[in-house]
């Protein structure tokens, strides 16, 4: 607390402070980024391992074949949160299953299963975006200021 707010605290506030203290629960923070470093590691590492089988046994280059990897990693999380496994993945893993792709697959289909009894078009088509919207959003938009600044570099710079 800062000293600001101590200062109008009213001693029953302050007596309950210490109460709750004493009773909440202390999070294993180390516990929790290890598991999460670990988690992320694995899940960078099996897509890691589709990409090189990819290029390996498929008619792909190194940088070609990271386009199926993606779509297979979408693919696998999709599939995860449709049955149910990939929530209680997350919960044990934390903040380690918020890789890019296959957490940005899970926030979409979790959402999608979530209201697809409010209809296809209401419920899922207008759903399923509202927290990976703000996502595309601003990815729609930094791209488009990156390329302005790549364009102009390229025009005066001769990048």
């Amino acid at each position: 607390m800062s000293s600001s707010n101590k200062k109008n605290v009213t001693p029953a506030q302050e007596k309950y402070q210490k109460l709750a203290n004493k009773y909440e629960k202390k999070r294993p923070v180390v516990k929790n980024c290890l598991r999460a470093f670990l988690i992320g590691g694995l899940i960078c590492l099996i897509g890691q391992g589709f990409q090189v089988f990819y290029y390996t046994f498929f008619d792909f280059t190194q940088r070609t074949a990271s386009d199926p990897t993606v779509a297979t990693m979408i693919l696998i999380s999709v599939l995860l949160t449709g049955f149910g496994v990939y929530d209680r993945f997350a919960q044990f893993a934390g903040g380690g299953t918020a890789v890019p792709v296959t957490g940005f697959a899970n926030s979409v289909a979790s959402a999608a299963i979530e209201h697809r009894t409010e209809g296809y078009v209401l419920g899922v088509g207008g759903k399923m975006f509202k927290l990976a919207g703000s996502v595309i959003v601003f990815g729609t938009v930094a791209a488009f200021f990156i390329a302005i600044i790549k364009t102009i570099l390229i025009q005066w710079g001769g990048l």
